[in-house]
């Protein structure tokens, strides 16, 4: 399965090397070849060369070598079929595939990217020259976007009206939905996905339209940012903003920066640093450690990672371990952000971008820095509360140097404090805001003797996911969230018991109250988060989460089961309902089915 080799062989030959690799370096005839510095890695003479009659290229240097498509895999980071694709657009040649629905799949694919290409400049359009986009216009002015930074993002605007878009663009219903720019409301009619919002484009490397992240202006109802929902071409969990753009400096230059916001990114840009990215309405994944580690292994972390407490930590490590990545984090001034500190003090921004903490070392810095280290006393609790952050690192050599340096901080010998370090690797302490909330009296205030029952055992916290998202509808939209409440379709501890605490109390306070602390933290939590994702979307996911697990249990039954075809046609089903919920068309009506399906399973095994 993949092109078919006369397409292939078609491409190399309709393609001027040349004229692909000056698009890089500039290149000078020298005899019968083409010499120019190498784009591969930094140099200050020449010593590239390319073979234009033959298509192809060698440095001397760094010893890179091929054709058009080793080239331009190599520049662009892409796979073969992605950087045969590449080279066909720009020489006009219509592939073929291989399989016949390879070949339909990629001509639908191209025509929802052609479906957000021209959304994206239609929106565009509509922000410089439209009437109603004047209060978006003013509002990009105050935040100091220029017309230059507005062409150069693609910046648009999505009018408050039901369909204008999608009657402009005269596509089919299924192709509109399926790019996520409309959808079907409840008179059955295709409206517009983005209404009233200031959108920014979200580009995929090969810079392919694949979203759009939405902020509502400043006076507006409903949530500050919308995001493009789940589909055949944009997956938050992959997508990163300005990836495009930020390709090119982030191999240059070895180093890659993650942050919040799209703003923050063109701050970063503004500043002189164009290999900022960010993620799209969620936490940073595995997925997205995977595309960057393609262009860089060092990471930087342009938010506070301290704040994002042991879970974070442990991801962060996890992935330094698996993908042999270094993150560190921005050490920026108090009360600033990156869009900020680019106005205000862009000098101070780059200096934070080239001398980034270590993300250890930012977070043990902020509890000395946070820490009286005047007395004896203040200098032991800064050790004590230093160690718990120091235990967290996996490697036991990286884990003593902190531990030396922090003897010669708090004036404590070394050996005290590796031994106090294996103690509290052994038995953790429950993370500090939940101390304080609990306080050293709670027990008591209960009528309980604590000395006379052991504490009882900590659930782990819950980090980011869908099941968390649920459970966010459960707290402010209990009515939404009601028929997907079944203690069996959650598999976190945490998620368990603060569903059961909601269901045990009339009112969220009660709740809160009477929960074990690492629960009423999750439901204060989740009272205050504002979520980024349409209900209908979250249900959607965690319907499909808790399905594909029943599907892998079915499967299991089956390969074990003596009369294995006795479950061929309810995991055929469920194949085929889990492949339709992909459609935003039957997400009501599949999910409403899918449930059906699993509390019957469920409760079947229960009783």
């Amino acid at each position: 399965m993949g092109i078919v080799d006369e397409d292939i062989a078609r491409v190399r030959e309709s393609t001027d090397l040349v004229a692909v690799v000056s698009g890089y370096t500039q290149l000078k005839r020298v005899g019968q070849r083409w010499s120019g510095l190498c784009p591969f890695h930094n140099e200050k003479s020449a010593s590239f060369s390319v073979n234009q009659a033959e298509g192809l290229y060698h440095c001397f240097g760094c010893k890179a070598s091929g054709d058009a498509i080793t080239f331009v895999r190599e520049i662009e980071h892409l796979d073969f079929p992605g950087a045969v694709e590449w080279l066909a657009a720009k020489a006009g040649i219509t592939l073929r595939y291989t399989e016949r629905d390879e070949s339909e799949g990629r001509k639908r694919q191209n025509r929802l990217f052609s479906l957000t290409e021209q959304a994206c400049e239609w929106y565009h359009q509509r922000l410089r020259t439209g009437a109603d986009a004047a209060a978006a216009r003013s509002y990009l002015r105050s935040r100091g976007f220029d017309a230059d930074e507005v062409a150069r993002y693609r910046i648009g605007w999505a009018p408050d009206d039901w369909d204008q878009l999608v009657r402009t663009l005269k596509a089919s219903h299924d192709d509109l939905e399926a790019a996520g720019l409309g959808f079907l409301n409840r008179r059955n009619r295709l409206q517009d996905f983005f209404r009233g919002r200031i959108l920014f484009p979200i580009l995929d490397e090969r810079d392919r339209v694949i979203g759009f992240g939405g902020r509502k202006l400043p006076d507006a109802d409903g949530p500050k940012y919308q995001n493009s929902r789940d589909n055949v071409l944009y997956n938050k969990s992959k997508a990163l903003y300005a990836i495009n753009w930020a390709k090119a400096d982030a191999v240059a230059s070895d180093q890659i920066v993650v942050c919040e916001g799209y703003t923050d990114v063109i701050g970063f840009s503004r500043a002189g640093i164009p290999r900022a990215v960010a993620t799209c309405g969620t936490a940073l994944t595995e997925d997205h450690v995977r595309i960057l580690k393609r262009f860089t292994r060092n990471i930087v972390l342009a938010y506070d990672a301290d704040e994002a407490g042991q879970s974070a930590a442990e991801r962060v490590y996890a992935w330094e371990a698996a993908h042999d990545l270094r993150f560190s984090v921005l050490e920026l001034p108090a009360g600033s952000d990156p869009d900020d500190l680019a106005r205000t003090d862009p000098d101070a921004l780059r200096s934070a971008v080239e001398h980034p903490r270590p993300f250890l070392e930012f977070r043990v810095t902020r509890v000395l820095g946070a820490a009286d280290l005047s007395g004896p006393e203040g200098r032991a609790r800064a050790a004590e509360s230093a160690l718990e952050v120091i235990a967290e690192h996996p490697d036991p050599l990286v884990r003593d140097q902190y531990v030396m340096e922090l003897a010669d901080t708090c004036r404590i010998d070394a050996t005290q404090l590796r031994v106090r370090l294996e103690d509290v690797r052994r038995n953790p302490r429950p993370p500090e805001p939940e101390r304080r909330r609990r306080g050293p009296d709670r027990d008591q205030d209960r009528g309980d003797d604590p000395g006379s029952r052991p504490a009882p055992p900590r659930r782990p916290p819950l980090g980011d996911g869908v099941e968390r998202e649920v459970l966010r509808l459960a707290v402010n939209q209990p009515e939404l969230a009601a028929p997907f409440l079944e203690d069996s379709f959650f598999r976190h501890p945490t998620a368990r018991a603060a569903l059961d605490q909601l269901r045990r109390n009339d009112t969220l306070a009660q709740a809160v109250e009477d929960a074990p602390p690492e629960v009423a933290d999750l439901l204060t939590e989740l009272a205050v988060e504002e979520s980024t994702s349409e209900p209908g979307d979250v249900l959607a996911r965690f319907a499909s989460e808790v399905g594909r697990r029943e599907l892998a249990e079915l499967e299991s039954e089956a390969r074990a089961s003596p009369d294995p075809l006795a479950y061929s046609d309810v995991v055929a089903w469920l194949k085929v309902t889990l492949d339709h919920l992909r459609h935003p068309r039957a997400e009501v009506e599949t999910v409403t089915q899918l449930l059906a399906f699993l509390r019957d399973r469920h409760q079947h095994a229960r009783g």
